[in-house]
């Protein structure tokens, strides 16, 4: 079971900082010990240098934030200095002043472009120092603070990464016991087969599809789509499918037992009656769903159905033709005593019946063009030398054609229905 934190975890911010550390370079004694003393009395911590490469040492401190430098000094300048600073891999960022007495623009050009951010001409006059140093110190305080959110940030999204797949774990669960609930994809009852074929646009999605015997003679099957996707969809498409599953006949709403006790098929139109009824009184959602239930009479190969907002079922015909049959209706759980109407069909030998969502039907190719009625019987004439699975592995490799992509937007699903021998 994933358990979700009340809260991400964000450490504090808002501890008092005190000014950042000043690395001072200078070859001059004097010149260091007068900045120093100024430095100190302004509050900060100073660590005095008096060759670059001491310097370049003592810069890979990170409390280090400013440095002040000479520009003329005895094996390195300053801009010279500033690359080499520049280069090292050290944390944070670091505001650099150079100490000149040149003032032609020539010069300030080439310390810009060696990392330089400020000068300072000498000799150094205490009131514009300090007003230097404070613009720099905003400018580490500023980069400072952005690394830390950023820190922040990279903990947070790494919290939410592990969220995330905990959550993609559970929901690949939740697609392989959803699929579970399918049982067999493949049921033969005497001379009919009945193949289901069901693929989420996600990792759980809202249609089921599934059949149930109902005595000797008569199998029940049906198709649904709930409205909407995710989590809230598959719970009610699983829900429903347990309604009228084949595990617990006496819990099926599309059956009732007869008077001599044994369980027989409802009317369909009466079964979507009764389970509108429930929804609407039970779950109290307000998602709804299409669906489509019939009974198959084994023996005469006549098939009752009721349409409740769902596609056609379209019935290929052992002579090639095709139609399109239901009397359509009202999808279930969207309005209070809604009434169903039954249709009756007869199914000969070599005919074959699809009972699909409308994800097959509406699903778009890359122009944005969908499926289509038109367009689906064009791809169930493609596959309609192949059986059972077969024939649905055909078609999903036809439809991914179709779409330019195996991931379809919405979920399909589909009952097939294949009648082989001869009626009584």
């Amino acid at each position: 079971m994933l358990h979700l934190p009340n809260r991400l975890t964000w450490p504090r911010t808002d501890v008092a900082t005190q000014p950042p550390k000043v690395l001072l370079l200078d070859d001059s004694r004097a010149q260091r010990m007068l900045l120093r003393a100024l430095l100190r009395r302004w509050g900060h911590e100073v660590v005095e240098c008096a060759t670059p490469e001491a310097a370049l040492a003592a810069a890979t401190d990170p409390e280090i934030g400013l440095v002040i430098s000479d520009w003329v000094m005895p094996g390195l300048t300053g801009p010279e200095f500033c690359r080499r600073l520049r280069a090292l891999k050290r944390e944070g960022y670091v505001y650099v002043i150079l100490l000149t007495s040149r003032s032609e623009d020539g010069a300030l050009t080439e310390g810009l472009d060696a990392g330089a951010d400020d000068f300072l001409t000498k000799p150094v006059r205490p009131p514009e120092l300090r007003a230097r140093l404070t613009a720099g110190e905003r400018i580490v305080a500023m980069q400072r603070d952005l690394v830390q959110k950023n820190q922040l940030l990279s903990g947070a999204l790494g919290e939410l990464r592990t969220l995330y797949d905990a959550l993609d774990h559970d929901l690949d669960e939740a697609r392989r016991l959803q699929c579970a609930q399918m049982q067999e994809r493949f049921r033969r009852f005497g001379h009919v087969d009945v193949s289901l074929w069901l693929k989420a646009s996600g990792h759980i999605g809202g249609d089921m599809v599934g059949c149930f015997p109902v005595d000797d003679r008569t199998v029940g099957l049906f198709g649904l789509d709930v409205s909407g996707h995710g989590v809230a969809a598959a719970m009610i498409a699983a829900r429903v499918a347990g309604i009228l599953s084949a595990a617990t006949p006496d819990q099926n709403i599309a059956l009732t037992r007869g008077r001599d006790g044994a369980l027989c098929a409802l009317a369909p139109h009466d079964a979507a009656a009764r389970l509108n009824q429930m929804i609407l009184n039970e779950m109290r959602s307000e998602r709804y769903f299409t669906l489509a239930l019939g009974f198959l009479d084994l023996p005469t190969g006549q098939f009752q159905l009721v349409q409740a907002g769902h596609p056609h079922p379209l019935i290929l015909r052992a002579d090639g033709q095709c139609e399109w049959v239901g009397a359509g209706g009202l999808p279930i759980g969207l309005i209070d005593g809604a009434a169903y109407d039954s249709t009756q069909m007869q199914l000969a030998p070599g005919d074959r019946m699809l009972i699909c969502s409308d994800g097959l039907i509406e699903c778009p190719n890359p122009q944005g063009q969908t499926l289509d009625e038109g367009g689906l019987i064009d791809l169930v004439r493609q596959c309609a030398h192949l059986r059972g699975p077969r024939f649905f592995a055909a078609l999903e490799a036809a439809l991914a054609r179709f779409a330019g992509t195996a991931v379809f937007p919405d979920d399909v699903s589909a009952v097939l229905v294949e009648v082989h021998g001869p009626r009584a």
